[in-house]
């Protein structure tokens, strides 16, 4: 299978993650999308954020209506700091048949060569870059590590580029929603409206459960 790889703190997951996986899965013709909260991610102090197995729940409210996402709890399941490349290798190892898709934003693209263990992450997954507001990428190559510049060849007709191993680069730049997740939890906190910023479900479970409340 073709699987998507979708992390983040998902704090709370909004509508713009969902809208991303959507366009991925459909642009690569993708069989699934499978969504990995982070327990602890190691670019982003966790000052403030929900418990991990909260947002866990909150992502499995979002996607419960789409048999095309799932939910994987695979950082939870071992301590220390969430890299992805630990990830991408655990998942490999589950499901070596599996085709996987890296999806990240084009702002962490920028940034990739400050990533552990980055250079390895290309041997264990494509990476699919969506362009973010501010964070456009004009020119793919130039966007990676120079040190790793060398292992691939650019398709101009295709706007990807083929890594030595196999793997790909790819870049979509369609899906330009900005909505943050910063403001969705100070809107909530500020007891205002988040409606049509993330899924009806999510919103009930947020106010119902007073999640980020005690926070005001």
């Amino acid at each position: 299978m073709r699987i998507g790889i979708l992390g983040g703190t998902f704090n709370p997951i909004h509508l713009a993650h969902l809208r991303i996986a959507e366009e991925v899965r459909e642009n690569l013709a993708l069989d699934r999308i499978t969504f990995i909260p982070a327990a602890s991610p190691p670019h982003k102090p966790m000052n403030g954020e929900l418990p991990f197995e909260l947002r866990c729940e909150l992502v499995r409210v979002a996607i419960a209506d789409n048999e095309s996402f799932q939910l994987s709890r695979i950082e939870g399941e071992r301590a220390g700091k969430s890299y992805s490349i630990d990830t991408l290798r655990a998942l490999g190892e589950q499901r070596p048949a599996d085709e996987l898709f890296f999806i990240i934003g084009s702002d962490s693209f920028l940034e990739f060569g400050t990533w552990h263990e980055y250079r390895a992450i290309f041997q264990c997954s494509s990476i699919v870059v969506v362009e973010r507001p501010g964070a456009r990428v004009p020119n793919l190559s130039e966007a990676l590590p120079e040190e790793v510049r060398s292992e691939f060849v650019l398709d101009r007709a295709a706007n990807r580029l083929d890594h030595r191993s196999g793997h790909q680069v790819h870049y979509l730049g369609e899906c330009l929603l900005d909505i943050s997740s910063t403001r969705i939890r100070n809107l909530a906190r500020q007891g205002r409206s988040i409606r049509y910023l993330v899924p009806a479900a999510v919103e009930r479970y947020i106010i119902e459960q007073g999640l980020y409340a005690d926070e005001r």
